[in-house]
């Protein structure tokens, strides 16, 4: 049923649930898991002045590149083959068309729980993946209903 598994990640104690997730389904199903890391562009273009855009680009993906390693070496641990990827841009539109354009049989995406104003404030990654996925998604509260940060 699930050939490709992918687990957007950011690092986070929310995240690290869903990698959970993903990782019994991989090895369940014998699947691939393909590991996603996505730098924010817009984080990138509303920096500091004094900061050079390239320099923040390059500490964010520094950060990102060590965070997908990290859920590799659970995967590898775990008996799970895995791809890591690295990628720019608005973090929902990555992850819908890497899903896409990988063939990924499941996109599995942590929660931060958040409701009512604060949801509709601020958005939300995942919700705005599982209205423009193609691919099913399963999405994953965070430990004991963490609303993360």
């Amino acid at each position: 049923m699930y050939d490709r598994v992918l687990v957007p990640t950011d690092g986070s104690e929310c995240a690290d649930h869903a990698i959970d997730h993903a990782l019994d389904i991989a090895a369940q199903y014998d699947a691939e898991l393909r590991v996603l890391s996505v730098i924010d562009s817009r984080d990138v273009s509303h920096s500091a002045p004094a900061i050079s855009p390239n320099q923040i680009e390059k500490t964010l993906r520094e950060r990102a590149e060590s965070v997908v390693e990290a859920v590799a070496e659970r995967a590898e641990e775990a008996g799970v083959r895995v791809v890591t990827a690295v990628e720019a841009g608005i973090p929902d539109d990555v992850v819908v068309e890497y899903a896409e354009d990988s063939d990924c049989d499941l996109i599995v995406m942590g929660t931060h729980g958040r409701t009512g104003l604060e949801r509709y404030l601020l958005g939300s990654v995942t919700e705005r993946t599982v209205r423009r996925s193609s691919v099913p998604v399963l999405t994953v509260r965070g430990v004991n209903g963490e609303k993360g940060n």
